[in-house]
């Protein structure tokens, strides 16, 4: 799979907001067929930071996100929102979901 974990500082003016100014993106790419999961979590020491944890199937998948209607209209209008531009790890790896972690494995 794809595994993409991205760091969005958003304009402090528009942080509260962001989960709604992102909505249309995540809704659509959660829907997307290669999309195994789309999630969004804020930073509890920067509430202007926002933290996305994006996989997808495979390099087709992955190539589908990026050439969707619904990511060129997020490539317009999410950074006027913005700070400054996102940062991003990227990787493929061989597994298809979560692991767990078992050094703190629940009895």
């Amino acid at each position: 799979m794809i595994f993409i974990t991205a760091k969005f500082q958003v304009l402090p003016e528009h942080a509260d907001q962001w989960p709604e100014i992102s909505g249309e993106f995540t809704r659509a790419t959660r829907a997307e067929p290669g999309c195994l999961w789309f999630d969004w979590s804020r930073s509890v020491d920067d509430p202007s930071e926002y933290v996305l944890v994006e996989a997808f199937r495979d390099d087709e998948a992955g190539a589908a996100h990026v050439q969707s209607a619904h990511f060129r209209a997020a490539q317009e209008k999410l950074p006027r929102h913005l700070a400054r531009t996102p940062r991003v790890v990227n990787a493929t790896i061989d597994q298809d979901d979560w692991s767990e972690l078992g050094e703190m494995a629940v009895e």
